[in-house]
């Protein structure tokens, strides 16, 4: 980042500030996702908002290697008290809070003091695989699926008493928090999120939000978003949000699956009219590399010891390492879309969850697909119909982080892609969360971590 470029950060924050300050705005919250999937934070006085974007706001590299209990571990790379690095708001996605009077909301990307790219900023990481895609002619879009459970704030540590006891998908769990679920349409909609719906989901108390697509990194920001967006609407109606991979043990637990689509030069890659189920050979190779790197994204986008006790099969989890045409227990579920939408069509990724940074989702997602495209990586295989579970010709994904964390070690590509001090740091982190609840028990696990995310 060059002193022109601060420079004029400055003077557009200095416009963004005054009409924060005439909306009654008096406080910004600069945030970025560590790896542990918590979203970490600084705010600063709107009046400040011109010094932070022209100087950044000053923190210590060593979250890189905070686990989700605030554990500091190390890496080669990355550890110990020494060192700053700079957040700088991105000014663009500068959103006034509507379910917190008096705040807004920016991401953060991270830059050194000499205001070089932090090389383990999660931000910058997706930014760069979408510019990589790119330049090869490859556009993506990205959506995200975010399920969370409520329940009441005065119920203790425990999972509570659950907020919406009506059936599964049912109108009468839609009744019983009407006024909180339409406090949180109105929120999201004041925000410019583009909501496509909001519904109760399988669990006891637990809903799911999902947004429009969205570039890469813009579908990150919004997951975000929508994530801080939901705790706010529940605090301000007397309910607790836990995002956690598994709440319950032996429930279904909280995913937050990738819906994904791709364009090359403007043409629609999923409404190929001679190509196998309507996928055009890039595409097929692209979620071909996909569905074999699996093993290995599981340490991305299922990052917590939680995470394997909702990545079971028969549960709509995508346990197995399959794909299938709108297969919801498959891996990788190829959804079609109307045959009059030219634009529809996409995949649908679910072994993922809360627990995951959506930053190094999109980006180890475009950076396995990617290595399909370029190296001529295998297509996917034949697809997959009805339940995989029981089937012995077809591969289980990790049941385990530690599992995981053996298949992500061994992806040259992803260790490429996100370089050695991103890289190590993601290890260190997973390593250590693994060892510290390697000892729990489910339901102690559970425990452990349903108020992390």
């Amino acid at each position: 980042m060059d002193a022109e470029e601060r420079h004029e950060r400055r003077l557009t924050a200095r416009q963004d500030a005054a009409r924060l300050t005439a909306d009654g705005v008096r406080a910004v919250a600069v945030s970025w996702v560590d790896n542990a999937g918590i979203s970490r934070v600084k705010t600063v006085p709107t009046a400040r908002l011109a010094d932070a974007a022209h100087r950044g706001i000053g923190m210590s590299p060593v979250f890189d290697v905070f686990t989700s209990d605030d554990v500091v571990t190390t890496s080669e790379h990355i550890g110990g008290p020494d060192g700053d690095l700079r957040l700088f708001p991105d000014l663009d996605r500068l959103t006034v809070l509507a379910a917190q009077p008096g705040w807004a909301w920016a991401p953060a990307d991270r830059y050194d003091q000499q205001g070089r790219p932090h090389p383990a900023c999660q931000r910058q990481f997706a930014r760069r695989m979408t510019d990589r895609a790119a330049a090869h002619g490859l556009e993506l879009r990205m959506g995200f699926e975010t399920e969370w459970t409520v329940v009441r704030d005065d119920a203790g540590p425990g999972a509570g008493d659950v907020a919406g006891r009506g059936p599964a998908y049912g109108l009468t769990r839609v009744t019983e928090q009407s006024a909180y679920l339409l406090a949180l349409h109105d929120a999201l909609d004041a925000q410019r999120v583009d909501v496509l719906q909001i519904h109760p989901e399988y669990a006891p108390g637990q809903f799911e939000i999902s947004t429009a697509p969205a570039g890469p990194v813009g579908a990150a920001d919004d997951l975000v978003l929508v994530r801080e967006t939901v705790r706010a609407v529940s605090a301000a109606h007397g309910l607790r949000a836990s995002f956690a991979p598994t709440v319950v043990a032996g429930q279904v637990g909280n995913g937050c699956h990738l819906h994904l689509s791709l364009r090359e030069h403007g043409h629609n890659l999923h409404r190929d009219p001679i190509g196998r189920y309507g996928l055009a050979a890039t595409a097929d190779s692209f979620l071909g590399a996909v569905l074999d790197a699996l093993p290995a994204l599981c340490a991305i986008g299922a990052p917590s010891p939680a995470s394997y006790l909702r990545l079971v099969p028969s549960h709509w989890a995508g346990a197995h390492r399959c794909w299938g045409v709108e297969n919801r227990e498959a891996a990788l579920r190829l959804v079609v879309g109307e045959p009059d939408d030219p634009d529809g069509g996409h995949a649908e990724l679910k072994p993922f969850d809360a627990a995951a940074n959506p930053y190094l989702v999109a980006g180890a997602v475009i950076a396995a697909g990617l290595r399909g495209v370029l190296d001529g990586g295998p297509a996917l295989p034949e697809p997959v119909t009805g339940d995989p579970a029981g089937r012995g010709d077809l591969e289980r994904l990790p049941t385990s982080l530690a599992e995981a964390v053996g298949h992500f070690v061994r992806d040259d590509a992803l260790r490429e892609a996100l370089g050695e001090e991103l890289c190590g740091a993601i290890v260190a982190v997973r390593r250590a969360e693994s060892e510290a609840l390697a000892e729990l028990g489910p339901e102690e696990l559970a425990e452990a971590t349903r108020w992390r995310w």
